[in-house]
């Protein structure tokens, strides 16, 4: 696998996770982002051991994108407050299965996760273990039956965009947990989960500075149309 850092100092580091790639796998002898970083990082580590690198958010293995890694704990500490305090941006790129209703809105709800089935459903704010789920999203580009939109998370919730997107009809094409769009489909855009972390925006953990970065997926050709319809 060909690493591709975006960026890199003594302090953080952007990298692409490609799709199929987990973050952070138990099974041994199983390639992950933390094992492939540290084997990377390691060529220029001078101290005793393995060298440090935190996991500050996560991305499904399905899908691919952008991920900050800290290296070093204070840098750890101040990205993870800046996730749990909503000032640090995740940006997503989805092709849809279906148009939605609005070209754009803010959905909010509840989720629950089953551990067993490795699942989330959108259930009643009273349900035990439910969490608030709030994302935003923008429709660029349509065709046909399906929109290539533009979504931001409020919250981190486990497949919260898979869920939600769901919920009101319109699946991450190629997503077989939660789509309408079975491996046996004739639709083109069924195989692939087509969802993509294209964007993430934070500051400095150190300098403070504000930092943006973008990753531009290759999109399947005739996925969308150039223009809204």
């Amino acid at each position: 696998m060909k690493l591709e850092i975006i960026f890199e100092d003594r302090h953080i580091l952007v990298c692409v996770k490609p799709a199929g790639i987990p973050v952070q796998s138990r099974q041994l002898c199983t390639p992950d982002m933390v094992s492939i970083l540290k084997n990377h990082l390691h060529s220029s580590h001078s101290g005793k051991g393995e060298p440090y690198l935190a996991l500050i958010h996560r991305l499904d293995q399905p899908v691919e994108g952008l991920l900050v890694f800290a290296k070093t704990p204070a840098a750890a500490k101040a990205l993870s407050h800046q996730l749990q305090s909503s000032s640090f941006g995740k940006h997503y790129l989805a092709l849809l299965s279906a148009v939605p209703p609005q070209t754009e809105a803010t959905l909010e709800d509840y989720l629950v996760k089953d551990g067993r089935t490795n699942t989330s459903r959108i259930c009643t704010p009273d349900t035990p273990g439910a969490r608030l789920a709030r994302l935003h999203y923008k429709v660029l580009r349509t065709q046909d039956d399906c929109a290539l939109a533009e979504i931001t998370l409020d919250t981190g919730r486990h497949h919260q965009i898979r869920v939600q997107m769901a919920h009101i009809g319109c699946s991450v094409v190629g997503d077989k947990k939660y789509g309408r769009i079975s491996p046996e489909s004739p639709h083109p855009l069924s195989g692939q989960l087509r969802l993509y972390a294209s964007g993430l925006s934070f500051l400095h953990p150190v300098t403070g500075a504000p930092l943006s970065f973008e990753h531009m997926p290759e999109l399947p050709q005739g996925s969308v149309g150039t223009a809204e319809k």
